[in-house]
C-alpha cells in the first residue's frame, strides 16, 4: 500500500509502503543518513559526527534554517533503526523505521512511526505552520520508494520548493 498513513496516539503518526528492492539494499541506503536530503523533503544537508550522530540541517518555514544533532537510539540490521533528535528531555523528535519482506521476493515494506513533542497540540502546531507530519511522513516515504526504484523523486509535496525540481 503505496504511501498509506495513520494516526496512532496523541504524539505519533504512522506511514508505510512497499518499496521493489531487498530488504538488505533498503535498510543499506536508509542507514545511512548522508542519503536523507535524497529524499527528506526539508533536509538539506546531514554530516556524520561521530558513532550513531549526525548533524542534520534542515530549512524550515520562511527560508530558516535549523541545525539539530540526531542519535540512534536502536538499531538492528535489515530490521529496524530509531532515532530521535538530541533535546530536553520530552521535547525530541523519534522516528522508527522498520524493514520486513514485502509480499514478493525482492521488496520491502518500511514502516515509520513519528513521534512529536507535545502530542496533539505539538502536531497542530507544525500542521499550522506548513508542516503536518502525517504528510510529511508518507511524502517521505513516497521519494524513499521513487528514488530506489526509479533512481530519482518527482514527488514535491510537503518538501522545500524547488527541492526535487525535475532536472533536464
Amino acid at each position: 500500500m503505496p504511501g498509506s498513513s495513520r494516526r496512532l496516539s496523541g504524539a505519533a503518526v504512522e506511514a508505510r509502503t512497499t518499496i521493489n528492492r531487498t530488504v538488505e539494499d533498503t535498510f543499506r541506503f536508509y542507514r545511512d543518513f548522508t542519503n536523507m536530503p535524497r529524499f527528506l523533503g526539508d533536509v538539506m544537508t546531514v554530516e556524520e559526527t561521530g558513532p550513531g550522530t549526525s548533524r542534520w540541517t534542515i530549512q524550515g518555514p520562511m527560508g530558516i534554517h535549523v541545525t539539530w544533532t540526531i542519535r540512534v537510539v536502536e538499531e538492528r540490521a535489515n530490521e529496524l533503526i530509531r532515532y530521535e533528535t538530541v533535546a530536553l528531555t520530552g521535547l525530541s523528535t523519534c522516528w522508527e523505521v522498520s524493514f520486513r519482506p514485502g509480499p514478493e521476493a525482492g521488496q520491502t515494506e518500511v514502516r515509520e512511526v513519528m513521534k512529536t513533542p507535545f502530542g496533539r497540540l505539538g502536531r497542530a502546531g507544525l500542521a499550522l505552520i506548513g508542516k503536518p507530519p502525517s504528510g510529511e511522513v508518507r511524502s517521505n516515504l513516497q521519494r524513499l520508494k521513487e528514488l530506489l526504484e526509479e533512481g530519482r523523486v518527482t514527488h514535491s509535496e510537503h518538501s522545500v520548493a524547488g527541492k526535487f525540481r525535475p532536472t533536464a
